[in-house]
């Protein structure tokens, strides 16, 4: 019954955020909205939707580990996994709004967050400054898409009633499949004996992160290369004000973070997110074998992670490498890369 309960839930995770995605671009269609507009605000925020479902019920719960893990594994295997893929796919283009703006906002957030945990909550009032500055970034968003050019569609969207059933159905599903989810990742912690923090930041951050997996890559095969990456941009800052300001908001006593959260997972969501800046910077794309080294660390992680819960003996040495030679050659590497880029322009 847990598996099963497992893979329902994924299911209707993954469906609902689809149709809540299909009906909401939809609508933003009919007021005229950029391709990368909608990938920062629609796709970003109903592909996110899962996350929020997830992080709402477990919030409510009082599973913490769950909460804030989702959220944080969610933002490392975005960018890690998902632009890793994607790049590898094709090479993708990153528009310069999103070098100006909108990836130095998801590094300062990433920051922001471990400023509002340092006390080991991230209470009611960290989580309203949150949620308005969510309200904040979607203004300006709005404000600035009314300059940007409408996109054509070659063919006209379905009527507004059609596209408000979707929304709502996708909704459903989701509430109904993060309930399912959710219990079953619980119960899968206990089975194997490891915390709540540890299923939040692997296996339920990567199930719930699905939906930006399959839009990302489809985006990338269609040339859409601004959703594709304006998807993970989003979904990131989103995971961050929406889902933890409102999680935060909503849950009984806040979200209590945990000592490891602190001193190693959250450090390494602003690495990830600092490690954008550069890799997008040369050249304004990120190409294959960036994708690539994005894709290693990914792996390289999760390794971290098995190593660490399971105490094997390999740890030690596997820390070493990454801290004292794999992460000083990539940062060399970027420096380089960002130095000829500049000599070049």
């Amino acid at each position: 019954m847990m598996v099963l309960g497992f893979i329902v839930g994924l299911a209707l995770l993954i469906i609902g955020a689809e149709v809540l995605v299909r009906g909401a671009s939809r609508l933003a269609v009919r007021v005229g909205i950029s391709p990368l507009i909608i990938g920062l605000t629609v796709v970003a925020f109903g592909t996110s939707s899962p996350e929020l479902a997830v992080s709402l019920k477990a919030a409510f719960d009082d599973q913490a580990g769950i909460a804030i893990g989702n959220v944080v594994g969610s933002n490392i295997f975005n960018v890690l996994f998902i632009l890793g893929i994607a790049a590898l796919i094709a090479p993708l283009t990153v528009a310069p709004q999103l070098i100006r703006l909108d990836i130095p906002l998801m590094i300062a957030l990433s920051a922001l967050l471990l400023v509002l945990s340092l006390d080991g909550l991230l209470g009611r009032l960290d989580s309203l400054l949150l949620v308005t500055s969510l309200a904040a970034y979607l203004v300006f968003l709005f404000l600035h898409s009314r300059r940007e050019a409408a996109p054509s569609p070659e063919v006209e969207a379905p009527p507004l009633p059609r596209n408000l059933v979707m929304v709502f159905g996708g909704l459903v599903l989701l509430v109904l499949g993060s309930r399912w989810f959710v219990g079953a990742a619980v119960e899968l912690a206990g089975a194997l004996g490891v915390s709540e923090q540890v299923v939040g930041l692997t296996i339920v951050a990567a199930g719930t992160s699905l939906p930006e997996v399959v839009t990302s890559i489809i985006a990338a095969l269609r040339g859409e290369r601004d959703i594709a990456v304006g998807n993970v941009v989003g979904s990131n800052v989103f995971n961050i004000l929406g889902v933890l300001g409102l999680s935060g908001v909503l849950a009984p006593s806040g979200i209590a973070v945990s000592t490891a959260m602190l001193s190693f997972d959250i450090p390494v969501m602003i690495t990830v997110a600092l490690a954008c800046l550069p890799i997008c910077l040369t050249g304004g794309t990120i190409s294959r074998w960036e994708g690539g080294v994005l894709l290693g660390y990914y792996f390289a992680y999760t390794i971290y992670l098995v190593l660490q819960v399971t105490h094997h003996d390999a740890l030690h040495g596997f820390s070493t490498v990454m801290i004292y030679f794999v992460l000083p050659l990539t940062a060399l590497t970027l420096t380089v890369l960002v130095l000829q880029e500049k000599r070049r322009t």
